[in-house]
């Protein structure tokens, strides 16, 4: 086994007085000390060789590569392990290669300032991320905790939640949390006035909706009217029982091949902590569209690759689930979708075509699966009366490898 070569230690306010004999002696003994300028500045001097982080950030992992067998220690803020450092090293050094020392988290501190629960909150990083990841997180009653990309970004989250209707909520910045410099600053999104504060900062957001909110459950199914889209769209009752049999889980990955507007990816994202999805489309303005409905539903992670379909396919991380919304007719479409998947993954298709009918009948008697025949009436005005308007019967084939 090899031995652990690479430390990522994590430091708090209180700097080295605040670290474990085992995390001191590893700083004291490292040949190579790897931070920002301000962890670098707390180590005491030594010999050893010291870089600051590059841009990118992948630079200085690969220079960190290049010193395997030198005893090198990473230093980090907090818990490395939450949104830090630590997890992008864990990605391209095996575990048996490091050892991780963490420090108390601004997640753990801020919620102990709060009085908050940390098992009920809703934690994420706005560090190097688009402020378009709170919109999935919004819902009254809701509380957030949020690591800021520096001072800007508490004003920036306070625009952001105005502009969304929910310019009630409560905002409270705490500054170097842990040390001498710590700082609150409280108020609402509507009448925040502090243009700036101290970079290192974590913001605590409990929601209110005020009169023009608009609440969005993460449940699968919503209003059609949610999504920008040119008509192409899986409507929502449809939507809900497709999303139903592709049966999103944590950590998987969709493609939604012939997306439109996108609604089944961002919903399956929506959907499950961690699930990614690929939404493959031909046509740019329906990309755009895609683009545009991901990150007002708090998904903007979600890829997007122009093309058509299996070409557009060849290079994608295998998926755990593939819905294809049309196209059926196409040569090799089908084939390729179920050769990517893994065993245990799902295969969803919708037709509303005779002809895109007679594809799917012929592959479930290949491949097996159920097909089932979703027909929704929705009420319509007739003169001063409502009447039932049916929608396009979709005919669905699920499939599980």
């Amino acid at each position: 086994m090899t031995a652990p070569w690479l430390s990522i230690i994590g430091i708090g306010e209180d700097g080295l007085a605040g670290l474990t004999p085992v995390a001191r002696k590893l700083i004291d003994e490292a040949e190579v000390l790897i931070g920002g300028a301000r962890h670098l500045a707390m180590a005491p001097p030594s010999p050893a060789e010291r870089l600051t982080w590059a841009t990118p950030l992948t630079d200085t992992v690969s220079a960190i590569a290049a010193r395997r067998g030198k005893r090198v220690a990473v230093l980090a803020t907090g818990d490395p392990m939450w949104f830090g450092i630590g997890v992008t090293l864990a990605r391209r050094f095996p575990r048996a290669e490091m050892i991780v020392l963490p420090h108390i988290s601004a997640f753990t501190l801020a919620a102990a300032h709060m009085g908050w629960p940390l098992a009920d909150l809703e934690l994420v990083s706005l560090h190097g991320r688009p402020l378009d990841l709170l919109a999935l997180h919004l819902a009254p009653g809701a509380r957030l905790l949020a690591l800021s990309e520096n001072g800007d970004t508490p004003a920036s989250v306070a625009r952001f939640l105005v502009a969304r209707g929910w310019g009630p909520s409560a905002l409270t910045v705490l500054e170097h949390l842990g040390g001498p410099n710590e700082r609150r600053i409280d108020g609402t999104a509507e009448e925040w006035r502090a243009p700036r504060t101290q970079d290192l900062n974590t913001i605590a957001i409990e929601c209110r909706p005020g009169p023009g909110a608009r609440i969005l459950s993460r449940a699968p199914g919503l209003p059609d009217d949610a999504f920008v889209h040119d008509g192409q769209l899986t409507k929502r009752e449809i939507r809900a029982a497709t999303l139903a049999a592709l049966a999103p889980l944590p950590g998987q990955l969709l493609w939604d091949v012939g997306a439109g507007s996108g609604a089944v990816a961002i919903e399956w994202m929506r959907a499950a902590r961690g699930a990614r999805a690929v939404a493959v489309e031909r046509d740019a303005d329906r990309r755009a569209f895609i683009a545009k409905n991901a990150a007002a539903l708090g998904v903007p992670k979600l890829a997007i690759v122009a093309g058509d379909a299996p070409a557009a396919l060849a290079g994608l991380a295998p998926p755990d689930a593939v819905f294809v919304g049309g196209g059926l007719s196409t040569p090799g479409l089908v084939e390729a979708c179920w050769t990517a998947l893994a065993p245990g993954g799902r295969l969803v298709a919708n037709a509303v075509t005779v002809e895109g009918e007679s594809a799917l009948i012929a592959w479930q008697a290949k491949l097996g699966g159920a097909l089932a025949r979703i027909a929704v009436s929705r009420t319509e005005p007739v003169g001063g009366f409502q009447g039932w308007r049916p929608l396009t019967p979709v005919t669905q084939w699920n499939a599980v490898k």
